[in-house]
């Protein structure tokens, strides 16, 4: 830890490597933004043949990408922040954070590789398998399973029955099974690709392997990042002996297995050294500038402001993800509970959806009849309906499910179901599910609902601030953050569903939550004093005005009570979709015995 004193010139970075971009960004001790540059993966390393950032293989449900493409894009965003300016010799130390659940499969040859090279060549030059000589490369395997991937239904079965029931892996893990973890994926990568299996060395979460290339060395996981495998036992700190048996095959695999996992430090501030010596030649790091734990885009983005009780935070990118901190554990199947990435004693309540950003743009293009990815048509239509379509009290509403890809909460197939519900009957009656220009604002509300329906236990009576009177069970404020927190129809519909008493706000960062969560994890592990918490060190630099933006009021009175009927409809639509399309044995979905 450096003293404040001499820091005044001292800047921090923090990464972000997300499905379609990595970026990287730099802040002041005083966490101002004063740099920023990034890659997107289908603009500049379109080569690498993905859409959207990913590869796809829809016959096995896998979603999968190249680390040598994410090795290139390290290249090409330092080359970009230099160009603009940036010294890298002023920055005392980087963060980052890696998409959740992303599995890299390291070969014997990495910890080599990764300590030995040239700062003339570029990072896939010397880390890809090929070139003079055939060289094996860092990577047992040449691909990275995506939070997107669907393909380990069956794994995921056995992880749910291991310890006896989804909900007792909840209570172990923080988190029932679901496709996209670790634990499932590994089960599967070593029964499909067995001699790959035997052949890696270390295994990391995208954080990890990023931390790994700065560091030039393979880095520990992260104490927040582990708890999203389905292997790591939050109560106990430690990695599960029975999950680990299962995926690694029998008791004869796990030694094997948790030498692959490696040691996972209790700190999520404490620095893992010293920058790797390529970066320190190739572009002027200081020699000792520290590498702190990098962890999940969920952990990180947390950490992007200093929540308090009650807050939530709604990440709207590709996935829809809401998060709250809270020092109380109540795991449950239908959402996750992770370690705090900075602070011990608290944990993160998370509800993670495929179906975000994806979503919302289908129904745009849809009602665009184009690609031209203009939101004005959109958004115009979306405010002129009425919520959930009820144009006079007595109409039904009109309620969905918008899956583009394969959905993780609820576990459906990809598909769109459309019902009208009404409240004083309970009936739900299936609509034709062909768009209609009411699905404009009817896919906001439903992932929106979707969010309120899960964490309703989380929230309680909040006083209206103005009158003092108490109002219905909601968040205190909700953040925004994301791609879709610019969207002003979006921020609007967000209040009426999930209410907040003091209304909608956006981080004004450009869209840079996840990173800046990492930039400010750097300052905090490198200037706090002994003791010194990261709420307390952010919290007592942080500056509402310039930071955070209201765009949209919370909670209106009428209309938040109307979707709190509408919620008990969207539970039903949920279980009704969910009983009939499981008697039919649908894409990820468990048939009824």
């Amino acid at each position: 830890m450096s003293d404040t004193s001499s820091t005044k010139d001292a800047l921090y970075m923090g990464f972000d490597l997300s499905t379609q971009q990595l970026k990287g960004i730099c802040v002041d001790s005083n966490l101002k933004l004063v740099y920023e540059a990034k890659v997107d993966f289908d603009a500049d390393l379109k080569k690498y043949g993905i859409e959207k950032g990913v590869l796809t293989n829809p016959a096995e449900g896998e979603v999968f990408a190249p680390p040598a493409m994410w090795l290139e894009a390290v290249n090409l965003v330092l080359d970009r922040l230099q160009a603009d300016g940036l010294d890298f010799s002023k920055v005392k130390g980087l963060s980052g954070a890696g998409m959740q659940h992303g599995t890299v499969f390291w070969s014997p040859d990495a910890e080599n590789l990764l300590a030995n090279l040239d700062p003339s060549k570029s990072l896939v030059e010397q880390l890809e398998a090929g070139g003079k000589g055939e060289r094996r490369g860092a990577f047992a395997h040449p691909m990275s399973p995506n939070w997107q991937d669907a393909s380990t239904q069956r794994q995921c079965d056995l992880f749910d029955d291991r310890l006896g029931d989804p909900m007792k892996l909840a209570e172990a893990t923080g988190s029932k099974a679901h496709h996209r973890f670790s634990g499932p994926q590994i089960l599967r990568y070593r029964t499909k690709y067995p001699s790959h299996y035997e052949q890696t060395a270390r295994i990391s979460l995208v954080s990890a392997f990023l931390a790994s290339v700065f560091l030039g060395k393979i880095a520990p996981m992260d104490i927040s990042d582990v708890t999203g495998m389905n292997l790591w036992d939050v109560g106990k700190g430690k990695f599960n002996d029975d999950l680990l048996e299962l995926a690694a095959g029998g008791k004869e695999g796990v030694a094997e297995l948790r030498k692959k996992l490696g040691h996972v430090p209790e700190s999520g501030g404490d620095s893992f050294g010293s920058i790797s010596k390529y970066f320190v030649q190739r572009y002027g790091f200081p020699a000792d500038c520290m590498i702190i734990p990098f962890t999940g885009d969920n952990p990180s983005t947390i950490l992007a402001l200093p929540l308090r009780p009650s807050d939530a935070m709604v990440s709207l990118g590709t996935s829809t993800t809401f998060l709250m901190s809270t020092s109380t554990w109540r795991p449950d199947p239908a959402y996750h509970f992770m370690n705090h990435p900075t602070t011990a004693g608290l944990y993160m309540f998370m509800l993670c959806y495929k179906n975000g950003g994806l979503a919302r743009e289908q129904i745009r293009d849809q009602v665009n009849n184009d690609k031209s990815n203009d939101w004005s048509k959109f958004n115009h239509t979306a405010l002129s309906t009425p919520p959930v379509s009820q144009r006079t009290p007595s109409d039904p509403m009109r309620l969905g499910l918008y899956f583009p890809r394969p959905e993780i909460v609820p576990n459906l197939r990809s598909g769109q179901w459309r019902f009208q519900y009404r409240p004083t009957s309970g009936n739900l009656m299936e609509q034709p599910s062909e768009f209609t220009p009411d699905d404009c604002r009817n896919i906001v509300e439903s992932q929106m609902l979707s969010l309120r329906l899960r964490s309703g236990s989380l929230v309680k009576p909040e006083k209206d601030p103005q009158t003092g009177r108490l109002l219905p069970a909601q968040p205190r404020r909700v953040y925004l953050v994301g791609g879709g927190s610019a969207n002003p129809a979006i921020a609007k519909i967000c209040g009426e569903v999930l209410g907040s008493v003091e209304g909608v706000f956006k981080l004004d960062i450009g869209g840079n939550a996840c990173a800046l969560g990492s930039a400010y994890k750097a300052v905090w592990a490198c200037e706090r004093k002994p003791g010194q918490t990261f709420e307390d060190l952010i919290g007592s630099r942080w500056d509402e005005e310039k930071f955070v933006k209201k765009v949209a009021n919370g909670y209106k009175e009428g209309v938040f009570e109307t979707y709190g009927e509408a919620v008990k409809g969207f539970d039903r639509m949920e279980k009704l979709v969910l009983d009939r399309e499981a008697h039919f044995n649908g894409e990820g979905v468990k048939p009824v015995p």
